[in-house]
């Protein structure tokens, strides 16, 4: 027996060196492995027809439909959205406060230096002045300026205005704002901020100023007309405009506008019709049709096949691995060959659909297809052969193949794997292929409710949805006529004893339990009993309880070639061992199991109930027979004294010998109480297991514990004690069913003889 303990429990190292020990690989190991190969390299390849280029003009000479949703860009779309931007881009205009007091300094300079020069030095200051504000002033406009009347015109009114226009922003003679809508950007280079005036055809230029200026001055009557001039040609020389076009800045700001802009993009969903056969192209659909051509897949993916092929070969070391991570029993040959040959069928399949769908050229009946494809089912037909570890690692590899040759994404693949644990909990709980029947409802609305979850999760349209619950009604369909056609077809061709065929051997009504109840009544009886107890202690330790039931009503039906030999069949009459030599009696007993399994194999039970009727006595000592040879004074070998084998090498397996050991060595005992029954299946539990009959099954210490007490349930049940009856022709009280004191000591007698670790066959020289 493997003992979970932690002192005993191997590292890492020593376990991948246990999955990896080359006795355990064989042409089946091989055979999986290219068969995940191929379904890697199918799952990446393309074989769809590739994508003809058309430009604008040309006819289309077939459908061009989308392989999947992508964004194609209008370049030139693009191009012109940003120009675009460009132009509706502000230009920026930075704001010189210091315009208007150098306006202001500069006057009020000219009117200090004319009215400090004396008349000698006119000439000379004239032109120094003419130097300095590089304007030419004639003796006139000189004569002008030194008239006090106008420079306190020009102070009290000309300045403040000139200087609140300057203040508030005066353009230039070019508008380059004019090329805008939006107006334009005032920076002020005081404080750095940025005002947007999108009124800019209200901003004055200095053209626009002085005109303003010449609009008043006309309507000024104090002043003369040749004061009126001299004023307009003084400003008109010394007025600047306080905005001034930073063209710098306002490139940077339209390039950092033109780059955020999004590109114009073609929303193509994968399935969409992009040209129909016949149509004449246009620049739209060109465009399309280059992007469909520029990203088309290469006839192999090789990173997709890399990835799957690494994934599935992690996912099925789930195959040979136990849940505590321990190896057991490998698959056998068949198991790996029928694993392989559905993974591929399933596969090939998913494939081939898809191909149909993308030849309809239509997104929405693809995705139904995907849908109504039955991959549960084939979950649903290994949960009928092997324990739940090997159908979660199928029903793994089939999801992800599968999610991979119909293109989906993770919604599909939990659509997959969720629809085939639905159908291995239905088909794990159907007593009969009736039962199977009755579950297509149930089944249709559980798996419409993964349905919903893995439709919400890839967030299809709502318009999708009646076509898709038809695909979930054809799906649960199909899935039911595949698990009733394919699973006889497993029965017969491999030789599996599924779900429903154990079902069928445990009908009393079967020929061979029908032969044993004729011709053997107390082994028939026996077996009924291990039944109970076999079925009680897979349950309390996670085995497969139906199997170990239907493996423990025909674990002895090598008996029915010699039933006068097994002292439940002799009913107290004349014991034939009594005249045999101990080996020749030894060799009867061991011949059953060899019988049994040769009746097993002709009436087609099963493997697994061969392996357990080959398994159930391991390779037990017949004791009784072997002492007997010793004190005849033989010198007996052990081994002429001891079951063929092998060992137990499932829980099945083990649980039936250690029920049939426990059922057959209680009927030893003279009282029968509870504690003496619990006493006893402890010691005969731990007896085997010291014996090393355990050693190649995974049950732990806990787990005998709980077949222990399952054990002692029933057989305490079976022992329990009846009240008495009077005897109304003898005259007395007495009980039914009581032993006399005679029967008290032959009991005793056997008690005595027979070893409580051994089946009742193996002593039957007590009576």
């Amino acid at each position: 027996m493997k003992n979970l303990t932690a002192h005993t429990s191997p590292g890492v190292l020593e376990g991948i060196r246990e999955l990896l020990s080359p006795h355990r690989y064989d042409k089946s190991v091989w055979m999986l492995v290219a068969v995940l190969l191929v379904l890697s390299v199918l799952a990446g390849s393309n074989f769809e027809r590739s994508t003809q280029v058309y430009v604008a003009g040309d006819v289309a000479e077939q459908n061009v439909v989308a392989e999947r949703d992508m964004q194609v860009e209008d370049a030139q779309a693009t191009q012109t959205r940003r120009e675009q931007l460009i132009a509706w881009q502000p230009p920026v205009f930075d704001l010189n406060s210091d315009t208007a007091v150098r306006l202001r300094k500069t006057v009020l300079h000219l009117f200090r230096e004319i009215n400090e020069t004396p008349p000698e030095n006119i000439a000379e200051k004239r032109a120094q002045l003419e130097q300095e504000l590089a304007f030419e002033i004639s003796l006139e406009q000189y004569a002008d300026y030194a008239n006090p009347e106008l420079q306190q015109h020009v102070a009290s009114q000309v300045l403040p205005k000139l200087e609140s226009r300057l203040n508030d922003g005066v353009l230039p003679h070019v508008h380059p704002q004019r090329m805008s809508r939006s107006g334009i950007l005032i920076s002020n280079l005081d404080n750095g901020t940025q005002i947007l005036r999108s009124d800019s055809a209200s901003i004055p230029d200095t053209s626009g100023l002085l005109a303003e200026l010449s609009m008043d001055l006309k309507a000024d009557k104090k002043l003369s007309l040749k004061s009126k001039k001299a004023i307009s040609d003084l400003v008109e020389a010394l007025l600047t405009p306080s905005l001034l076009y930073n063209s710098e800045v306002t490139r940077a700001q339209a390039l950092a506008v033109a780059r955020a802009a999004e590109p114009v993009y073609y929303q193509l969903r994968r399935g969409e019709v992009v040209a129909r056969k016949g149509d004449k192209i246009n620049r739209e659909q060109q465009l399309k049709i280059q992007a469909i051509y520029a990203n088309s897949k290469d006839f192999l993916n090789i990173k997709l096949a890399g990835g799957l092929f690494i994934l599935s070969l992690v996912l099925s070391l789930g195959l040979f691995a136990a849940p505590s991570g321990r190896m057991e029993v490998p698959p056998a040959r068949k198991d790996l060959m029928l694993i392989s040959l559905l993974l591929l069928i399933i596969c090939v399949g998913a494939k081939a659909l898809h191909m149909l769908g993308m030849h309809f050229q239509d997104a929405a009946l693809l995705t139904c297809f995907s849908y109504a494809y039955p991959v549960g089912a084939v979950s649903g037909l290994v949960a009928m052969v092997f324990a739940a570890k090997r159908y979660c690692t199928f029903g793994l590899l089939a999801a992800i193949f599968c999610a991979a040759m119909f293109q989906g994404g993770i919604a599909l693949f939990f659509f997959y794997f969720l629809s085939g644990m639905l159908v291995t909990w239905l088909v794990a709980r159907s007593q009969n292929r009736q039962d199977v029947i009755w579950s297509l409802a149930p089944h249709f609305f559980f798996h419409l409710a993964v349905w919903l979850g893995a439709t919400l999760l890839a967030q299809n349209a709502l318009t999708a949805y009646p076509g898709q619950i038809v695909a979930i009604a054809i799906n649960s369909i199909l899935t039911l006529l595949l698990l009733f056609s394919v699973s006889p077809i497993l029965e017969i061709l491999f030789g599996y004893t599924t779900r429903f065929r154990l079902m069928e051997l445990m009908n009393l009504e079967q020929p061979l339990l029908q032969e044993l109840m004729v011709a053997m009544p107390g082994t028939y009886h026996h077996s009924l009993l291990v039944a109970n107890l076999v079925e009680a202690g897979a349950k309390a330790v996670g085995a497969n309880s139906l199997l170990c039931k239907v493996a423990a009503l025909f674990h002895d039906i090598g008996k029915l070639a010699h039933p006068e030999y097994f002292i439940e069949n002799q009913y107290g009459g004349v014991n034939r061992h009594d005249k045999l030599a101990p080996s020749m009696s030894a060799l009867i007993l061991i011949s059953h199991v060899k019988k049994g399994v040769e009746l097993a194999e002709s009436n087609r039970l099963g493997q697994e109930i061969c392996s357990i009727i080959r398994e159930h006595h391991g390779t037990r000592l017949i004791s009784f027979f072997f002492k007997k040879a010793v004190d005849m004074g033989e010198n007996p070998q052990p081994e002429d004294y001891r079951y063929p084998g092998p060992r137990p090498r499932s829980k099945e397996a083990a649980i039936v010998m250690l029920a049939d050991v426990a059922e057959a060595s209680s009927r030893a005992l003279s009282d029968p109480t509870p504690a003496r029954i619990a006493g006893h299946i402890d010691k005969t539990l731990r007896d085997i297991f010291v014996e090393g009959q355990l050693d190649e099954v995974d049950l732990t210490l806990k787990d005998l514990h709980k077949l222990s007490v399952s054990f002692q349930r029933i057989l305490t049940g079976l022992f329990h004690q009846r009240i008495a009856y009077p005897d109304l022709k003898a005259g007395h009280n007495g009980k039914h069913g009581s032993k006399t004191p005679q029967q008290h000591k032959e009991n005793g007698l056997i008690a005595e003889q027979a070893s409580p670790d051994e089946p009742l066959e193996r002593t039957t020289a007590t009576n």
